[in-house]
């Protein structure tokens, strides 16, 4: 069985990607887990955030690392994240926040037979808190 991709992208959300790497370069995507933002899908240039030990790497949406946090990925590992772009607001801190328009996650439950074929690809899901 070929392994279902953690995190996948809309059309709308590749063409706006491929917007905004050619205005800032290379990119990085990282789910937030709320805060200031709300849990969004946040777009930076890559460097202006660190990842590290308690990030992990979901994929690449339109040639672009996507990370969420650990703690985080407890929740939603069950779960293949769906990225899509609606009209309104992002977050501020987010580089499609002048475009008008806002990266959405969507998702929906990997079925048992994907889940167990990514657990056994992964290795036991290993995670750490804080």
């Amino acid at each position: 069985m070929e392994l279902p991709p953690r995190v996948v992208a809309t059309e709308a959300a590749l063409a706006l990607i491929e917007r905004l790497a050619a205005k800032h370069g290379e990119l990085l995507f990282h789910q937030s887990g709320g805060c200031c933002d709300g849990s969004a899908p946040m777009c930076f240039q890559r460097g202006e955030l660190l990842v590290g030990d308690s990030d992990k790497l979901l994929g690449e949406i339109g040639g672009q690392p996507f990370y969420m946090g650990l703690a985080q990925f407890a929740a939603w590992r069950h779960t293949q994240l769906i990225i899509d772009v609606v009209p309104g607001r992002g977050g501020m801190f987010s580089l499609e926040g002048v475009e008008g328009v806002r990266f959405l996650t969507r998702s929906r439950v990997f079925t048992d037979e994907e889940h167990a074929a990514l657990v056994a690809a992964e290795g036991p899901e290993r995670l750490r808190y804080g």
